[in-house]
């Protein structure tokens, strides 16, 4: 099995089976170890002599189907394979080759119902993957709804059938599998929502593809794993101090919602700035004062305030958005961050504030030397970029482009997206860490890593990870208040590897 980061669209993954032969693969050995891999997956679902029924359709899913079967049945195994929308004979390519060396009868889709609902013990589908770009209908719906409706273990080969394998979404039928096998690289489509949900657990196969292939398809979407960014996570030294590790200034709002940039500026200093400064409007300067003790405090958020501090360049960088609010003057307190030369976080009422003109903001991005990081959540999103539409990773990636920005798409598939085309898919967060203040905790992430000066694009998803993996550390019951205080576990576990 294999865990590599590259994601591969559905034409990326085309490709690669176009040029597997060109380095020595042909692509009816790739088929037989996919075929084999799915009848190994299967023995890990039911014990031998379990009977198992393999819905196969056309192409070349079905190919991998009837190799399947015959495995099986070597394993000892009850298979019966039903093909779906095309008749035997016309089958072609490799999908014929395999059916012609399947010894044993073949039903057709009359038979899958009382198949699905009386007989199998499990369900293989191998009846479309992941290219598939139209809606299921006729007796694949009907074979769709069997396998949904009879209560049974389900097997979905490379993607469930209905499913898109690059976006994710399912534009009619679609098969609910109970787990996915899938081979050389996963799909965006296996981590997008509902995908992620449709798939269930995906197991990752390496059939022989060659890995060079990679380099030719040149792939920009990946998992949000820390194999994908550990080497740029900053790591304390023997001889560092706080003063080399950075210093991050949060903007605070009024006292209203001043917890939110507490909550920020906790997140910054448990993920490792050296100092962090809360800026504070005079009204909530006792609050603040009251409830952070490590953290510096400094009177004064108007405009001219931010622009004066921010000239000091041992601010490393700074969040602005977290419990904002939006007074007259947030959209000026916005452009003073932006305009100054220090790395920043732009979160929640500083992405509200701008929606009123995004081009402005966007134009100061653009003549910036260093990154910005933006954290909508769906509904700042589209206020920020009314009219980008798509796949939520397409998304992403649009906004990232239109808006010269690191777009940190927030979800429980939270996607990231850089100028350059790169993208990262996150799949560690749990259902949990949907709660009040959360959003605030990962934006002080954010920050902290851009005040130690890791790069944008990775400090973005290391902070997306850090933060599920708190929530998942620290289990149900969660809230915003606990995830920093579940980091320092996750971090030694981090940068013990």
């Amino acid at each position: 099995m294999s865990s590599e980061n590259e994601l591969l669209t559905t034409s990326e993954m085309g490709e690669a089976d176009r040029l597997a032969p060109t380095f020595g693969m042909p692509s009816l050995a790739l088929m037989e170890k996919a075929g084999a891999a799915v009848a190994a997956e299967t023995a890990l679902m039911v014990p031998a002599g379990s009977r198992v029924a393999i819905l196969c359709g056309p192409g070349n899913n079905g190919g991998d189907g009837f190799v399947a079967a015959r495995h099986l049945r070597e394993r000892g195994y009850l298979v019966r394979v039903a093909l779906l929308g095309a008749h035997r004979l016309a089958l072609k390519g490799d999908a014929a080759i395999m059916a012609d060396r399947h010894d044993g009868p073949v039903l057709d889709g009359a038979s899958v119902d009382s198949l699905c609902r009386v007989w199998a013990d499990l369900i293989v589908d191998a009846m479309y993957g992941a290219g598939l770009s139209r809606p299921l209908s006729g007796e694949a719906a009907a074979a769709v709804a069997s396998m949904n409706g009879c209560g049974k273990p389900v097997l979905a080969v490379d993607v469930p059938s209905g499913l898109h394998g690059t976006t994710g979404a399912a534009t009619g039928p679609v098969v609910q599998a109970t787990r996915t096998i899938t081979f050389f690289r996963r799909k965006p489509g296996h981590l997008l929502l509902p995908g992620r949900q449709l798939c269930g657990p995906v197991a990752l196969y390496d059939i022989g593809m060659p890995v060079a292939v990679l380099e030719k398809i040149e792939a920009l979407t990946y998992t949000n794993a820390p194999s994908f960014w550990r080497g740029r996570f900053p790591r304390p030294t023997l001889d560092g101090h706080k003063y080399t590790r950075g210093h991050a200034v949060i903007v605070s709002g009024g006292i209203e919602m001043s917890g939110a940039a507490r909550l920020c500026a906790r997140g910054a200093l448990r993920v490792g700035a050296g100092l962090v400064t809360v800026a504070s409007p005079p009204d909530a300067l006792q609050a603040h004062a009251a409830q952070l003790n490590a953290t510096l405090l400094k009177t004064g958020t108007s405009p001219a305030d931010i622009a004066q501090l921010l000239v000091d360049t041992r601010f490393t960088a700074v969040g602005i958005g977290p419990g904002l609010g939006r007074a007259d003057h947030a959209m000026e307190q916005v452009m003073a961050v932006v305009t100054s030369d220090t790395a920043v976080m732009l979160d929640a009422d500083a992405l509200t504030v701008a929606a009123a003109s995004p081009e402005v903001l966007f134009r100061a991005i653009a003549a910036r030397k260093r990154s910005v990081v933006l954290t909508p959540h769906e509904g700042e999103f589209k206020r920020l970029f009314p009219d980008v539409t798509g796949s939520k990773l397409e998304r992403a990636r649009e906004a990232s482009r239109i808006s010269g920005g690191i777009v940190l798409l927030k979800g429980p598939d939270t996607v990231i997206a850089s100028p350059d085309g790169r993208a990262a898919i996150n799949e560690n967060a749990p259902p949990w860490l949907a709660t009040a203040g959360s959003g605030d905790v990962l934006a002080g992430f954010v920050t902290g890593l851009l005040a130690q000066g890791m790069p944008a694009f990775e400090a973005a998803c290391a902070a997306v990870w850090l933060h599920g993996e708190c929530a998942n550390v620290f289990g149900p019951g969660l809230i915003a208040e606990d995830i920093p205080e579940a980091l320092p576990k996750v971090l030694a576990t981090l940068l013990r590897t």
